[in-house]
């Protein structure tokens, strides 16, 4: 099988849904000539032109407000948000409109609408443009989030997204852009709320979302010379959860450790660690572990940066300790 980068992956995706529906456009910020400061558009303008290609002003509210309006009256806009940070920019057009109207008109509005953004530190981009911001959004009712953590995941799900009929938040990691991976030329889509086993074990389970799926693989691979066999799994969506899934492995390793790049505090981490302890308590040698972002503002200097996420050495360590019979908890 072919392998390609996760920005090319997520390229496909769009491409391919543009051609197949004439509905859907994307518009944004240095969308079309730039192809965004990623260049994961790059090409797009010239197949599909400027009239669904859009470049808009710096007004994340207004772009984002006009998508709301397009997705009630018949379009699938996707909207490509620059950096994952200026989510907070347009939180009443996606959290206050976009997510409740169907719920306010009984049934008979949606808003089949994609933001597609980013998120991740130690890209050395400061505070302002290194925030790992997902847990707004999924806490939000009306709204699904999908964390891609490869190529092969990032085209699967942007297909699936911008097929559904609710307004989806898709967050790509930015240092994860170049990253190849093996992705079937054929179509397909991968459904919400289906998590991947990205590796089997009986020891502990590890479970990371985005980038934090590769940590979690080589914290396993650590383990694994150490003859502790560490399961990992990627939930792929955050909203819906797959619960059930994670729940078996669980149950059947008696350990745990979430592994998440934003904030600990009342993040990701704490909301799969409570399911789990509430759900899977009896089998448990141990309460859930939580692995979060350290909580400060992402620092600029490398050295200071790179100590705020989790690192797979951390995790290996974390899990060596549980496995022994320690009662640790989150820092």
């Amino acid at each position: 099988m072919r392998e390609i980068t996760l920005s090319q992956a997520v390229n496909e995706a769009l491409a391919e849904e543009m051609r197949r529906d004439p509905t859907t456009f994307i518009l944004g910020e240095d969308v079309a000539e730039a192809g965004t400061p990623f260049k994961v558009l790059s090409g797009l303008v010239e197949e599909f032109g400027t009239e669904r290609v859009i470049d808009t002003p710096i007004s994340e509210p207004g772009f984002v407000g006009l998508a709301v309006g397009a997705a009630l009256t018949g379009a699938r806009p996707i909207v490509d948000l620059m950096f994952g940070d200026f989510i907070y920019l347009v939180m009443d057009q996606l959290c206050n409109q976009a997510a409740k109207q169907q719920y306010m008109s009984g049934g008979k509005l949606s808003v089949p609408m994609v933001l597609r953004t980013n998120l991740g530190a130690t890209r050395r981009s400061g505070a302002q443009h290194s925030q790992s911001l997902h847990v707004l959004v999924a806490h939000i009712p009306g709204l699904k989030v999908a964390l891609p953590s490869s190529a092969y995941e990032a085209k699967g799900l942007m297909k699936t997204a911008i097929r559904d009929n609710n307004p989806v938040v898709i967050i790509e990691d930015k240092l994860m852009y170049q990253d190849k991976a093996p992705v079937p030329e054929e179509e397909y889509l991968i459904p919400f709320g289906e998590a991947n086993i990205k590796r089997e074990g009986t020891d502990i389970t590890l479970i990371g979302t985005s980038s934090m799926v590769q940590v979690a693989e080589a914290a396993a691979k650590i383990l694994e010379a150490e003859g502790i066999s560490a399961e990992v799994i990627d939930p792929r969506t955050i909203v819906p959860l797959d619960e059930e899934t994670l729940l078996k492995s669980v149950r059947k390793t008696s350990r745990a450790i979430v592994i998440d790049e934003g904030h600990q505090n009342y993040g990701i981490t704490g909301e799969i660690a409570s399911r789990l302890n509430e759900k899977a308590f009896y089998y448990l040698d141990a309460p859930v572990l939580r692995m979060g972002a350290m909580d400060v503002p992402v620092p600029f200097s490398p050295v200071l940066e790179d100590l705020t996420v989790p690192t797979p050495e951390g995790v290996a360590e974390n899990a060596r300790r549980l496995c022994a019979g320690e009662m640790i908890h989150a820092a």
